[in-house]
């Protein structure tokens, strides 16, 4: 008798056409309170994109780069349509919910992959066993400074590793974008021009290799043993084992297994400015492996790195 046999998480292949790597789209930050988090990001240097609500009890006021990716500080404003949103497996709202119950209102809870179809991506990470559940399709207002509002689609296709409770991951396809020129929103006082790498952290990021290729949409990553490096379109993914992730970012680990996201690290057109930018906005911070590194309070999530890359 003939027996079908399933293949563990990590090692069932990744569709064969060729497609080249996503770039990284967005970093969700949840946090408590939106304009705690607009005063952090302001203080940092950045430029903070107006309030926008969603259809499902929370609500963001992004930071946008000129490299096509941006921060999503993410708060509820509605709680109980939000509680109601999960109970009726809106994968968003399930796994931001869980990401507060177990690590606060505070923190780094997903990295989001661009994508032209997620339709498509939905169907892989479906065959690849990695699938969260359903995909997402919603709208929500996208307001200029100047007040011009407009509106922006959206459509998703989620992934989880199990073994990694507290990060999940989704694409983004926009499938709505508002005719609108965000210009004035990618200028930032402090010289940054993009997400150049985000870090995880695990024990032994060779565990997770794979898995996160599939994320990234590539089959092939630079390991050492200590971290492994998986390109995407127009940033880096890291995964980094405790040793790293001290001697990089001063970031202490403990002994729990999974992934978790610790790091985003920003290009700066001038390190030099912006530690001057810091010191006058009273914003500690430490030089470390050529970097400027400012801890996470509350508004900001995630340890933030700023270095100046070579031209």
């Amino acid at each position: 008798m003939n027996r079908k046999t399933s293949r563990p998480i990590a090692s069932r292949p990744i569709a064969s056409r060729k497609v080249d790597p996503r770039p990284v789209d967005h970093c969700v930050l949840p946090v408590e309170n939106l304009d705690v988090a607009r005063s952090r990001l302001s203080a940092l240097g950045f430029t903070v994109a107006p309030r926008a609500d969603h259809p499902f009890g929370t609500a963001n006021t992004c930071v946008y780069f000129t490299n096509d990716s941006y921060l999503e500080p993410l708060a509820i404003v509605d709680a109980e349509l939000a509680r109601q949103t999960a109970l009726k497996r809106n994968v968003f709202a399930v796994r931001d919910a869980a990401y507060r119950f177990r690590n606060g209102p505070e923190g780094f809870s997903a990295l989001v992959m661009g994508t032209a179809n997620a339709n498509a991506d939905h169907r892989k990470f479906v065959f690849s066993g990695i699938s969260a559940g359903r995909q997402l399709v919603f709208s929500r207002p996208f307001e200029m400074p100047d007040g011009t509002v407009s509106e922006a689609s959206f459509r998703l296709a989620f992934a989880a590793d199990p073994r990694s409770p507290d990060v999940f991951f989704f694409t983004c396809e926009r499938t709505k974008q508002p005719q609108t020129d965000r210009t004035k929103l990618q200028r930032h006082a402090n010289g940054v021009r993009g997400i150049s790498r985000i870090v995880m952290s695990e024990r032994s990021p060779a565990d997770f290799d794979y898995f996160c290729q599939q994320i990234v949409g590539t089959k092939t990553s630079e390991t050492t043993a200590h971290s492994v490096d998986i390109a995407a379109k127009n940033a880096i993914v890291s995964l980094y084992d405790a040793d790293e992730c001290k001697a990089q970012f001063g970031i202490a680990i403990g002994d729990e297994r999974g992934l978790r996201l610790q790091a985003i690290v920003f290009d700066v057109a001038s390190i030099t400015a912006l530690c001057k930018h810091l010191d006058e906005q009273s914003v500690d911070h430490e030089m470390r492996a050529g970097r400027a590194l400012v801890k996470p309070v509350a508004g900001q999530g995630a340890v933030f790195a700023f270095e100046e890359k070579a031209s």
